[in-house]
């Protein structure tokens, strides 16, 4: 008995000097909630840095700051700029596509152009072209015809740079593919940001090469978890999308989550503490440990092979 009670604290301990390996593939950390700013006011100081060092704390090694726009790409390109663990991508979203065709003084063309220099110019820093694709969801913000068009341009960009891309697909799937099929020699690979498809959908968007992205919106009903748990784990990239997507209690997946970190209400906001309704990168521990249990794995076996996976789409050491 002394023997196997040596062993178990051994292997406790072991468990607890050891450090996860993480990478956040998607946190839109130029939004101005990490500036204290909601809904245009000021409700608490900045604490950007602080949510930062509470994301290395854990164990981020990375994180990839999501570009929407040109505007957005620009920004994120200047927070990455800020801390050597952080990256970016350069792309227009689905919803922000009439972009192309109504900026001012700016071309289709020209727009396209000059996403592809922020690409081409900032190398060390730009991980993916994206966020693009497809989001029938809310047409009201950019008709089918103009998503269409412009993820299908966008492509052009990793045919250029040799980028990976990092997609958004909504309600949009079968036309989401068929973009993809028709210009498969323009790209090397990429991954589905934000999954909340079916099984059948995974399946297809695996066959074709690329990678399924995690968060809690990829984990709210018991069907998602069903798809999460068939996944194969070789496929498997995790992300925050912060300050979104956030596992909350009341989707399927919170009886699996263990980790708990203390938050307040923005108007109570306290240095040091995390804001209650606001996502962040800290918390993609809670999309591991989901993904873990779902896999019957360990949450540090699990770790490292998502790591695994994450280097490889973007050409990163390990």
């Amino acid at each position: 008995m002394g023997f196997i009670w040596r062993a178990a604290a051994a292997m406790a301990s072991s468990s607890a000097s050891r450090r996860l390996r993480l990478i956040d593939i998607g946190a839109n950390l130029t939004d101005p909630m990490f500036q204290g700013i909601y809904h245009g006011r000021q409700a608490h100081p900045s604490d950007f840095d602080d949510v930062l060092k509470r994301a290395f704390d854990v164990g981020l090694e990375k994180i990839i700051v999501t570009g929407g726009s040109l505007t957005d790409s620009k920004e994120a390109l200047t927070v990455a700029a800020t801390n050597d663990r952080l990256f970016c991508t350069v792309g227009c979203h689905p919803t922000r596509c009439g972009e192309f065709e109504q900026t001012p003084g700016v071309s289709p063309e020209q727009y396209l152009e000059q996403l592809l220099a922020l690409a081409r110019e900032n190398r060390g820093k730009v991980a993916a072209i994206g966020e693009c694709g497809l989001d029938f969801d809310r047409l009201q913000f950019c008709p089918k015809d103009l998503q269409l068009r412009y993820f299908e341009k966008q492509l052009e960009l990793c045919e250029r740079t040799g980028l990976p891309l990092f997609l958004h697909c909504r309600n949009a799937f079968s036309d989401f593919i068929d973009v993809l099929k028709r210009n498969e020699m323009k790209f090397k690979g990429g991954v589905m940001h934000s999954f909340d498809g079916t099984l059948v959908e995974a399946q297809a968007a695996i066959d074709f090469g690329l990678y399924i992205g995690i968060n809690g919106c990829s984990l709210k009903t018991a069907e998602n978890l069903y798809v999460v748990k068939a996944l194969p784990v070789d496929k498997i990239l995790l992300e925050t999308d912060a300050p979104w997507c956030e596992v909350r209690p009341s989707h399927a997946s919170s009886k699996y989550v263990t980790s708990q970190f203390t938050s307040k209400k923005k108007d109570k906001w306290e240095r040091g503490v995390g804001v209650k309704g606001r996502n962040e990168p800290r918390n993609i521990v809670q999309m591991l440990e989901v993904v873990a249990a779902l896999h019957d794995m360990d949450r540090f076996e699990l770790a490292d092979q998502v790591f695994r996976n994450t280097s490889t789409l973007f050409n990163w050491k390990v």
